[in-house]
This record gives C-alpha cells, sequence and structure tokens, in this order.
C-alpha cells in the first residue's frame, strides 16, 4: 500500500503524512480557479446547442425570458438547495490535482452513487482502472408516513400535491390589499419578505422590518408615498396566512394611503393557477431531449451531471417547476396591475423569483430597479456570482439584472467586482440591517485570566437546522472538555429555534432579545459555518469562533478575516474557546464591512434625487 495515495474527501488532515491529501484543503488553495471553473460550466451548459438553438433559448416562456434562469442549477444555492454543489467542487479539486500525475486506478468507498457515476465517466476518458468500494451507510428517511409517500411517487404528483399544498395554505391571502395596490399614488415600489418584523410595531399595527431599518420612516417624513410588495414567511409573529391577512389589513389603515401593502399571494385566483399548469405543460414539451444532451456534454474536466440530473428532472417536471412557474405569474400579475412606477428595490439574493420579477418589472416599463444585498455576500455563497460572460447583452433572454445594484460596504461592492459584475451598475449605500452599528461602542478591554473562572458564551444559530444540530452537538462535545466555569446564552435564528430539552448536556439560556444588547455580556460568540450573525458579533469587536465544517464550503462571511477562529473537532472547539476570549479584536471591523451613516445620505441620494424620481 506504500504507493497509494489517500484522498481525504471530507477531512483536512493532519498535514503531515505525505500519502494523504485533503480535498477541503485543495478546495480552499486553489479556490478562485475552482470557483471560476464551475461557474464556467454552468454557464457554459447553457450555450450548448441543439439544431443551432441554445439551451437558454430553448427554454424560453416569454419573449426575451428564459426558464433557465429559474432552475436550481443555475440558482447554484449551495447553502441549501443543492447540496450537491460540495460535492461538485471536490470532483473538480481531485481532477486539479490529478493534472500532471501519472496513476493507473482510483478505487472509491463511498455509499454515493451519483459520485460514483461521475469518477467512472473520468477515469474512463483518462484511460484508468475504476472500482467502486460501495459502503452501506443508513441515512435517515423521512419521519411520517405521508412524506415517505410522497417521495416515491412521480414528479409531476409531486408537483401537483405542492402546488395544491401551497394553495390551501396561501389561499387566505387572496385579494388583500389588491384593491389599494391598483389605486396607489406612490411610486416607489419596495419588494421584500413579510418577516423579520419589529414585533412591538407590529402589535401596534405599524410596519416596521430589519431589513430597512428607518428608510421607510425617512421616506413617509419625506412625503414619499411607497408600495410594499411582500413574500409571506411563516413565523412565530404570523405563523398562518389568515393571521398575515390581519396584520397586512392593519398596515395598510395605519398607513393611511403613505404605505400601501400587499404580498404575493394576493394575486392568486383560479385562472393564475390554470396559466401555471399550461405553462408547465409547454415547458414539459421544449424540454425534451435537453437532459440528454446535458448529460453528454463535454464543457468540463469531470462531467458532473450525474449529481444534478435528479435536480434538473424536479426544475423541469417536479414541484420547482410549478411553485417557479406560480411565482411568476404572481409577479406578473401583481407588477401589472401596479400604476406606472419610477423605481423598484427588492432584496437580492439571485434566487429564482427574483429573476422573474425583475423580467416582469421591466416589461411592464416601470422606472430604475434596484437589487440589494441586505447581508453579506460570502465568497462561497454562489447565488451572487456568475461566469463573467452571463454579463454581456446579447440581445436575447439575458441574464435578468437589475439597473443598478446597492451595496451596503467595501466588502460586498469588493466581491461584486471581483465576480466580473459591471461596475458602472454598482452604487455603494448605507447597511441598513447593520445600521445599529453606527451607534455602537465596543467593550475597551476584553481579557481572560486565571483568576476569571467563568467564561461567558455567546452562541448565534443558523437559518439552517442542519447547520444549528452541528454546531450545538459539537458544542454540547466540547464542553466536559474545558475546565472554566461556563455560562452559555444562546440566540436562535427567528426560523429555526433551539429547544434546550435536545441538548440535554448542556445548560444554557435560550434568548430572542437582539445581538446588541446580549454582546455586552459575554467573552466570545460562537457561531455556524455559515450564518452572517458572526459578522454582527465581529463588528462589535466580540471574539469569533465558528464551526469549520469539513461537509460543505466555508461559507463563514468571516472567511480570510484575521482574528477569527475555527474548530472542527471538539477539542479545537474547547481549546479555541478559551484562547479567544483573551485575544485582541480590532475596532474597525465595521468600516471593513459596512457603510454606516444614520442620516442614510447615499440612500436619500438614490431614491430621492435619482433623475427617475424627480
Amino acid at each position: 500500500m506504500a504507493d497509494w495515495t489517500s484522498m481525504l474527501w471530507r477531512r483536512f488532515g493532519d498535514g503531515v503524512s505525505p500519502r494523504e491529501v485533503s480535498i477541503p484543503k485543495l478546495i480552499e488553495e486553489n479556490a478562485a480557479a475552482l470557483k471560476a471553473s464551475y461557474l464556467s460550466w454552468i454557464y457554459n451548459l447553457g450555450e450548448l446547442r441543439i439544431n443551432g438553438q441554445r439551451v437558454v433559448d430553448r427554454l424560453e416562456i416569454r419573449s426575451g425570458f428564459s426558464y433557465w434562469w429559474m432552475t436550481h442549477l443555475v440558482e447554484k444555492c449551495n447553502y441549501s438547495k443543492s447540496p450537491q454543489i460540495t460535492v461538485a467542487f471536490r470532483l473538480l479539486a481531485f481532477a486539479l490535482w490529478a493534472t500532471g500525475r501519472t496513476f493507473d486506478r482510483v478505487i472509491l468507498a463511498s455509499d454515493d452513487a451519483r459520485l460514483a457515476k461521475c469518477i467512472r465517466l473520468w477515469c474512463s476518458d483518462s484511460g484508468l482502472k475504476f472500482e467502486w468500494q460501495r459502503l452501506k451507510v443508513s441515512r435517515a428517511k423521512p419521519k411520517t408516513f405521508l412524506k415517505r409517500c410522497y417521495h416515491r411517487f412521480p414528479y409531476s404528483f409531486q408537483a401537483l400535491f405542492s402546488l395544491g399544498y401551497y394553495l390551501f395554505h396561501r389561499w387566505p391571502l387572496r385579494d388583500s390589499g389588491r384593491k389599494a395596490w391598483r389605486e396607489t399614488t406612490g411610486q416607489l415600489t419596495f419588494i421584500s419578505y413579510f418577516f423579520n418584523l419589529d414585533t412591538d410595531a407590529a402589535k401596534e399595527g405599524c410596519f416596521k422590518s430589519r431589513y430597512w431599518a428607518h428608510l421607510p420612516d425617512n421616506l413617509q417624513q419625506e412625503g414619499v408615498h411607497t408600495n410594499w410588495l411582500h413574500l409571506y414567511v411563516k413565523d412565530g409573529l404570523h405563523p398562518s396566512a389568515k393571521k398575515a391577512a390581519i396584520a397586512l389589513k392593519q398596515f395598510n389603515i395605519t398607513g393611511k394611503g403613505s404605505q400601501t401593502h400587499v404580498t404575493l399571494d394576493s394575486f392568486l385566483s383560479p385562472r393564475i393557477v390554470l396559466r401555471v399548469l399550461f405553462d408547465a405543460f409547454r415547458l414539459s414539451v421544449v424540454s425534451r431531449g435537453l437532459r440528454k444532451t446535458l448529460a453528454c456534454s463535454r464543457v468540463s474536466s469531470v462531467n458532473l451531471w450525474p449529481l444534478f440530473d435528479e435536480e434538473w428532472l424536479n426544475a423541469l417536471k417536479g414541484s420547482a417547476a410549478l411553485m417557479n412557474l406560480l411565482f411568476f405569474h404572481l409577479f406578473e400579475s401583481a407588477i401589472n396591475e401596479l400604476p406606472k412606477q419610477r423605481a423598484g428595490v427588492y432584496l437580492q439574493e439571485n434566487q429564482a423569483w427574483e429573476f422573474a420579477c425583475v423580467h416582469a418589472w421591466k416589461h411592464a416599463d416601470h422606472g430604475l430597479l434596484i437589487g440589494t444585498p441586505h447581508s453579506t455576500v460570502r465568497y462561497w455563497d454562489l447565488r451572487y456570482f456568475f461566469d463573467s460572460r452571463s454579463y454581456r447583452r446579447t440581445g436575447m433572454n439575458n441574464l435578468p439584472l437589475p439597473d443598478k445594484v446597492a451595496l451596503n460596504g467595501v466588502a460586498a461592492l469588493d466581491e461584486y467586482l471581483k465576480g466580473g459584475y459591471p461596475e458602472a451598475d454598482c452604487v455603494e449605500v448605507e447597511a441598513l440591517r447593520y445600521i445599529y452599528l453606527s451607534d455602537f461602542t465596543p467593550k475597551s478591554e476584553r481579557v481572560m485570566t486565571p483568576s476569571k473562572v467563568v467564561l461567558h458564551v455567546l452562541v448565534l444559530g443558523d437559518y439552517l437546522q442542519s447547520n444549528t444540530r452541528k454546531q450545538m452537538r459539537l458544542l454540547e462535545q466540547a464542553v466536559p472538555l474545558m475546565h472554566v466555569e461556563l455560562t452559555i446564552t444562546v440566540k436562535p435564528h427567528p426560523n429555526c429555534p433551539i429547544v434546550p430539552e435536545d441538548y440535554p448536556h448542556l445548560r444554557m439560556n435560550v434568548t430572542m432579545a437582539p445581538i446588541w444588547t446580549l454582546v455586552a455580556a459575554c467573552d466570545v460568540a460562537y457561531t455556524s459555518n455559515a450564518t452572517s450573525a458572526a459578522v454582527d458579533a465581529y463588528c462589535m469587536s466580540v471574539p469569533v469562533v465558528s464551526v469549520l465544517d469539513s461537509d460543505d464550503l466555508n461559507q463563514n462571511p468571516l472567511r480570510g478575516r484575521k482574528g477569527v477562529f475555527f474548530a472542527g473537532s471538539p477539542k479545537e472547539l474547547a481549546d479555541v474557546l478559551i484562547s479567544a476570549s483573551s485575544s485582541s479584536i480590532s475596532n474597525d471591523g465595521k468600516s471593513l464591512f459596512f457603510t454606516l451613516d444614520p442620516g442614510l445620505p447615499r440612500w436619500r441620494t438614490l431614491l430621492l434625487n435619482s433623475p427617475t424620481l424627480c
């Protein structure tokens, strides 16, 4: 076995053995090249031609708009929707490592049939022998009988079931605020989420969103009437569409015409549903033959298609297809019923619905459209990045883009420009979601001495339950290894509760208090691999320890920043929580990330002094 090289697929390794190669480490060492390679693969797939017609054009569902832009493949949501993207990067890293090396056989020890198919194809193309040692790994199955049945049915049945489920739960919002929407005098529209609202204000019937800080109040004081198109998200404040409809009505009453509120689901109708089903049938017809063409493509060093075949079927025939088409029709209806607008602003994460929104807005010939990423732009959050060739305007089924992207500081601006986004279309504005940091004064001193035997840990939960569970389990295993007394305060994400009973070996206090009220009492913040809450703590000069998850790309928004600590094992976490608590953290974190001015002069210039709003 001395001649064998072991590829550590999910581990970083000790870095000592010359016969061990860590794939996660390779990815980080070759991040730029691998990222460019993957984005190029997506772009080239869309440019493949069938009988002289590009795949992008083959999927045109409206003049100038291709459904291609709404597929999971293009959305690239490796955060939650497309976990196979991480596997794709591992394959690309392996192929890069293999370049120029001589060997005659590859043995794969895994339970992943899709991965085995990819490596088999690569070995066949490279003239290498391939052996698959299939492992037996028990995987969690859907807990309920209905979910198990759902996953066994054909994609078409899953699609119809998902559509019916959605309509049943959202129908109470139908027509809510729609009359006021048609009659609005406002000429500035915001497209946002009916989520993350100020609880106290909402109970008083007033609309205040943490996404937009006091910008709505400023506009109201200036006499600017605004329209708000919300995407309803179930949460503790509005746990049902019926309660959301009641709140929406109250917001409109309180707004007295200066703010007009409606939800996307307000435009649901039997006619819309029939149009969705018709377009789904058309999409199924025009997409015939595409799957085979894409599966046989040779536009990358590794044929990655087997990883995404099921995802593609879901996007073209399954629940994703019907939901995407429903959102497309709802945006068409909502934006067509809106009186002519001078400008619109939407939260930009490059999700599928956003491309439908952009197309509908421009097709209705409204004014300036602005997309704004409300949080951090993480290096490995691939939704924010495209192959630079995608930004070229060819005149046919182009990538739907806003007229301007409003970026909340130098960090986000830098990521966009490095990703090839047109500089002329970028504008720097204040970070609304983080504007509270402008008034925050960090602790002058943060010291952990031998006599200080109590360590105050602030745990910041993740949006995804899987990430939160991994984060909490690691802490649970690390606590017995720490020889100091701990106080653990846990702040869950609003959409992902943390129940103390699930972690019986941790003594903790769970709170939903704002993060800035919790920082003063903590010595160190502990976060998941991906949550943007890590940046809040960092900007408040709190030492941050984050999970280093070798099962995923390093999606931490603090990746590459000095003074940030990572831990991948219980022992590492135990050690680094103590050492980090006594570290000196720079007080300039705020300026490194965000533009902060409570007066919002940049937003005011963009929205009030723009020629389109004169």
